[in-house]
Parts: C-alpha cells; structure tokens; sequence
C-alpha cells in the first residue's frame, strides 16, 4: 500500500492509503484511522460505506468519528464508492446516481461496468485483507460495519450475506430496498440487468425475506430528509425486521436532514453501539 498521508489526531493517526485493486482493476484510495494502542496490541474495526457522489474523503473530513474511536480503540475503515481513473466508464450522461462515485457495491454483470465495478468483492474480501496484512487488526470476526445511504445499503447487505464476519451492524440513512426505489432500480438495471431475481443480493429487505438474519440493527433516520418518502423507505425494513423477528431500533430524527451534519451528530453514539459488540 502506498501511503497518501499521515495526519495525528485523539492520540492516534489518520492514515489515507492507496493500492491497485485486482477486483476493480483500478488504484483504489481509502482513509484508515487507528487509535493509540499498546504495541503488539490487535485493534477491532469499524467499516464505513459512503453515499452517492461520495470518496473516503467525505467522512474523514465531516464524520467526526476519531473521538469516540480513540475512546473505544477501534479502527476506522473508509472505502471509495466506486472504482476510479482513466478507462472507468462513467454514466454517459453525468448523472450523479449512476457510474463513478455511484457503485452500490454490486459486483456488476453487465457491460461495459463488469471490468471495473465489482465494489462487493472490494469490500467483502481484497480490501480487508490488505488491511489484515499491514494494520494491527485482530481476526476478521472482531469487525463491524456502518454506512451511509447508499453506504448504509452497502452495510445492511454485506452484513446480511456475511454473518459471521460482523459483529453488528448499523446504518444512517440506507435505502433499505433498491428494488423498490428509483436509484436502486437505475443501478441495479445498469449494473445487474432486467432480471429482478438476480437483484435480491442486494436488497436488504428481499435478503430478510429469503432467510438472512443477523441479531440486530440499529438506524438513525432523519425526519427532514428530502429522500425519505420516495428513496430510503425505512418502514419496508421495520415490516421485514418484524416478519424476521430481527431486532431492530429505528430512531427517526426530528429535523435532521439527509447530510453530514445528521451523521455526524449521531456517529459517537454508533462507534459506541458497535464498541460494546465488539467486546462481547
């Protein structure tokens, strides 16, 4: 891993790395916070997943997270949201709900996104491995993982299909069913194809119907977000959690909206919410 920067911070240092990915076939930069710590010691970590439009940057500038990590002595972990660099295809129109910074962390089927947008195997196996082999990790079942929006979709499924490999799971915001919502149903044609079945994957809500269970989740949801209605639809996750008997705590939010100054209100809380998982 090439190092971009090293920044001191709570006591710990804020890392911004970048490798070449064989899953994307790109160079691929993401943000590592790590906590003070003995030597030798091996750390938990927290993964978080961006939104639409995002890079790693956005929460390691906005998140606020690096105080309640060093508290808790987690590390941080923020991927990209899409592969980047020459040759990427990109949506032909500039959208910003589809192509760079739009990967839904899909491993995608459908040309000319199959080469380069394979964003679940990024996240769900090289990525973690580079950090088990240069970071004071502890085994891969000490993790936990987070996001936001799209980000927060990314979590709920990722933790859905990995079970064993997290340790709780929470979200700020997640459009809790892309195949029930405009930018989901756009991505996942572009990325997947027609067929509707070869969706459920990515789908939290379809992935609870179909048996995936993990113990609990925790969401916070604005009640100003202007998304709500027509995009995240956190009531088809309280109806599938129901049917499942998943526990889940949904906290909507009077007045907050759908930015950084929601999530970072609320990200202390969720480091703490994950910490106390992580040392069961």
């Amino acid at each position: 891993m090439e190092t971009l920067s090293t920044t001191k911070a709570h006591g710990g240092t804020q890392y911004v790395y970048r490798h070449d990915s064989t899953m994307t076939a790109t160079p691929m930069t993401f943000s590592v916070f790590v906590p003070e710590h003995e030597e030798g010691a091996k750390l938990p970590v927290l993964w978080y997943l961006s939104g639409l439009t995002c890079t790693h940057a956005n929460v390691t500038e906005k998140g606020e997270y690096r105080a309640a990590c060093a508290e808790h002595g987690i590390i941080f972990v923020a991927p990209d949201t899409s592969p980047r660099g020459d040759g990427v295809p990109d949506d032909a129109e500039g959208a910003y709900d589809f192509g760079l910074g739009a990967g839904f962390y899909v491993n995608a089927t459908e040309e000319p996104w199959s080469a380069n947008y394979r964003m679940r195997a990024y996240i769900e196996d090289e990525l973690p491995a580079q950090i088990a082999t240069h970071l004071p990790v502890a085994d891969l079942t000490r993790q936990s993982i987070t996001g936001h929006s799209m980000g927060g979709h990314g979590a709920l499924t990722i933790a859905l299909r990995n079970p064993d490999r997290f340790r709780s799971v929470s979200a700020f915001a997640p459009i809790v069913s892309p195949m029930n919502c405009p930018w989901g149903e756009k991505a996942l044609t572009g990325y997947i194809g027609a067929d509707r079945e070869a969706w459920r994957p990515y789908d939290a809500c379809a992935l609870i119907a179909d048996g995936s269970r993990v113990p609990e989740i925790l969401v916070d949801q604005g009640e100003a977000d202007s998304f709500l209605e027509t995009q995240l639809k956190p009531e088809l996750l309280r109806e599938a959690c129901a049917e499942a008997g998943i526990d889940l705590t949904l906290r909507m939010q009077p007045g907050y909206d759908h930015s950084y100054y929601f999530i970072s209100s609320f990200m202390a809380e969720h480091v703490a919410w994950h910490a106390e998982r992580l040392k069961r």
